[in-house]
């Protein structure tokens, strides 16, 4: 018999299916949600969410084998390997080494003047702007006391003013009654939107059965992301078969453990979008693409003829995807920011730890969640895309998400994180052959009885590949 838990999560994986538009053919697919939280050090139900959220994927992957002709499938997925997909950056071993990452002191939660805190993020070139808004050296000790001389408003007004990465810590209450909080409670947590008219296409690809047959088959993706919520819903998409060419500029700065744990299942181009060959490139391959996921902070592609209209004027029929940090509407619309900043301004932090010591839930909660969402978001539109035409435009925010996750219900208090480590998660650690060395990583977590997801290409270092479609 399912245990309560385990129904909440089918119902959170049904509404977000309905939310999108896709009718309840709750007897279609078998789905089994195993396992219950904690796992993550944290109240937030952060496994489960990604599991729903990760067997809504793998239905939505499902209706579209079906619409190829396939049958219908038997689904499971694991809270405790869904929980592990949000650290999973962590369990990668490149020739027995590992690849995280040293903590730098521009990205951290300081205390302001006034008693509130200010988390900065001086990730990529907010590392300059934001010590020279401080006037103190790259040291945790005087940018501490940096801080310190600022009141925490002022402080994040400062930080947006000069267009880098900060955010003043809010508590739930007041997230909701700041104007950004009150344009996101008004939309949904996945936005599918129609861009404009076209005629109705059919699922690429080739029918379920034919050699190499998989749910996403012939559908191609033109991935312009980075770290990491915009590289993990290419990479989910790369899962059920889609074929995508990741485009980053060649003057953008790269974390290379990042670019391991969410390219693989792409190829990898360079694009400089400033130069006009290779704008004129990219337009040729929109005009045969069917998916443009794009993670920069918004009006960066659209000034260089690439919003969302103006990707359907090029291609109609184009699903677009716009990935941000704060949301697509309202007073932080634009501002750049990450995982650590969502965390900050909606409560997600202050609930955590509290605000006299607060701190971040020890996993990229709202980064790799969104991924997934976005994901979700593709494969519906494609579906409705099949039946309706149109182009359509996918929204998802880490904000929202992390609006989403706290919504749900907390766990117990006394109930006890119970973690993983290897070993409980070695049923989906997979072995790679890459450009870096053998890489054992953690795979592809939902089970399908009919079409397994898995990766076709291993990461590939940046710009390795043509700009061209296979």
């Amino acid at each position: 018999m399912a245990t309560p838990s385990a129904i909440e999560r089918a119902s959170w994986t049904r509404d977000l299916l309905a939310s999108l538009g896709r009718a309840d053919t709750s007897n279609q697919h078998a789905l089994q949600i195993i396992g219950r939280d904690p796992v993550i050090a944290t109240r937030f139900r952060a496994g489960e969410a990604a599991a729903a959220v990760l067997a809504a994927n793998a239905i939505a992957a499902a209706d579209l084998w079906c619409a190829r002709g396939g049958r219908p499938q038997r689904i499971e997925v694991d809270v405790r390997a869904a929980a592990a997909s949000l650290v999973s950056f962590l369990y990668q071993r490149c020739q027995g080494a590992s690849l995280d990452r040293s903590p730098q002191p521009t990205t951290a939660l300081y205390r302001a003047r006034d008693g509130r805190w200010v988390h900065l993020h001086g990730g990529f070139s907010s590392r300059e702007g934001t010590l020279a808004l401080l006037k103190c050296d790259d040291d945790a000790g005087a940018i501490a006391n940096a801080v310190a001389s600022w009141d925490a408003q002022a402080l994040e007004d400062a930080l947006a003013d000069r267009g880098v990465c900060g955010a003043k810590l809010r508590s739930a209450d007041e997230w909701r009654a700041h104007p950004q909080g009150v344009a996101l409670a008004q939309v949904p947590v996945v936005e599918v939107l129609r861009l404009g008219d076209a005629a109705p296409e059919p699922i690429p690809g080739p029918r379920a059965g034919a050699h190499g047959a998989r749910p996403l088959s012939g559908v191609r993706v033109l991935d312009l992301t980075r770290v990491l919520a915009g590289p993990t819903c290419a990479r989910t998409l790369a899962e059920h078969g889609a074929e995508v060419l990741h485009v980053r500029s060649p003057k953008l700065p790269s974390i290379e453990p990042f670019v391991i744990d969410a390219n693989p299942g792409k190829r990898s181009c360079f694009l400089d979008l400033d130069s006009r060959e290779d704008a004129e490139r990219m337009r040729a391959l929109v005009r045969d693409a069917h998916v443009f996921s794009q993670g920069y902070r918004p009006g960066a592609l659209a000034r260089r003829g690439f919003s969302p209209e103006g990707l359907a004027e090029m291609r109609p029929g184009i699903i677009a995807v716009s990935i941000d940090c704060y949301g697509h509407e309202g007073p932080f619309a634009g501002w750049p920011g990450w995982e650590q900043l969502a965390q900050t301004v909606t409560g997600m932090a202050h609930e955590h730890a509290g605000d006299e010591h607060p701190a971040l839930v020890p996993a990229a909660i709202n980064d790799y969640t969104t991924g997934y969402l976005g994901a979700l978001g593709v494969m519906c539109a494609l579906a409705r895309r099949a039946t309706e035409g149109g182009s359509w435009h996918v929204r998802v925010s880490l904000a929202r998400t992390a609006m989403w996750i706290m919504s749900l219900p907390r766990t117990a208090p006394e109930d006890k994180p119970g973690g993983f480590d290897m070993a409980s998660i070695t049923p989906w650690i997979i072995e790679m052959n890459t450009a870096w060395g053998p890489l054992t990583r953690l795979g592809p977590i939902a089970r399908m009885s009919e079409t397994p997801p898995r990766w076709d290409l291993p990461p590939a270092p940046l710009g390795s590949d043509p700009a061209a479609w296979r």
